[in-house]
């Protein structure tokens, strides 16, 4: 069943990119996001306002929603009509920069840790000590 024949009220339960979705698979192309919009708002009845002061939260729902793949041409179409190419990925440059860092970079530098222990000393003084107290687990429980 395609969105036309949907009843409206169902229609207004779901997601824009759930509507998308469906606009997509039945259209079996991909269509800009002004075009796919202005379908939802025309099964909706949004006016041309609600249009204008939708449109960005529904282009934000289309891009953090994985289903979805923005094309090179700036149209929408769904992720799994979609194959990522794998020899455009070049294996030996990414394997160079990891031979790159150095051996420094992979120990932990505890020069700094001195400098942290003085000033912690510093910040303590007899004053703070003397309020403190030591309960014992006999003294908690009354």
């Amino acid at each position: 069943m395609n969105l036309r024949e949907k009843p409206i009220e169902e229609l207004e339960m779901m997601s824009y990119a759930d509507m998308t979705l469906e606009i997509l698979k039945w259209q079996k192309k991909s269509l800009s996001t002004s075009v796919i919009f202005k379908e939802i708002c025309d099964l909706l009845g949004y006016t041309e306002d609600e249009y204008t002061n939708k449109i960005g939260d529904f282009y934000t729902s289309l891009t953090t929603d994985k289903r979805f793949i923005l094309l090179e041409n700036n149209e929408w179409d769904i992720r799994d009509n979609h194959s990522v190419k794998i020899d455009d990925i070049d294996e030996d440059e990414d394997l160079e920069e990891t031979d790159q860092i150095e051996e420094d970079e992979l120990e932990p530098d505890f020069t700094d840790q001195d400098d942290i222990d003085d000033n912690l000393d510093e910040d303590l003084d007899d004053s703070d000590i003397e309020d403190l107290a030591i309960v014992s687990d006999e003294e908690l429980e009354d």
